[in-house]
């Protein structure tokens, strides 16, 4: 039985105060008919990890702007595995260089979406690949 629609956490871990633009998806998300719950600036990568699970998302998005993308991401798919919710999809977006992106598929990250990126392909990308 596949849901009617994609719930999605969005989520900005670390100390990154910049959220416009995780805003900015989050509205695109329920615009494209998905759940969407942001969980605020500043979270740990815990309490990410624990939103992602406790709210049953299909896919938790993680918006990076400060360079430590890679180092969040080890800890995310490290947890979800330690947590047995690695059908929970990650992806990824923010200030991401182009020579990271293969590292972040080799950890796990299943989207990567930098900067620049148009909306409609992550749209696109979480209406292909969830379900």
């Amino acid at each position: 039985m596949s849901k009617d629609r994609i719930k999605v956490v969005v989520a900005k871990p670390g100390l990154d105060g910049h959220d416009r633009g995780a805003k900015v998806v989050a509205i695109a998300l329920k615009e494209a008919g998905m759940e969407v719950i942001y969980t605020g600036l500043h979270q740990s990568v815990d309490a990410i990890v624990k939103a992602a699970i406790q709210e049953d998302a299909d896919v938790l998005g993680l918006s990076v702007m400060t360079g430590g993308h890679l180092h969040i991401a080890e800890e995310v798919m490290d947890m979800l595995k330690e947590e047995g919710a690695t059908d929970i999809l990650v992806a990824m977006g923010g200030v991401i260089p182009s020579r990271d992106v293969p590292k972040l598929r080799e950890i796990g990250v299943r989207g990567v979406f930098p900067g620049g990126t148009p909306i409609d392909e992550a749209v696109a990308w979480m209406q292909a690949n969830v379900n």
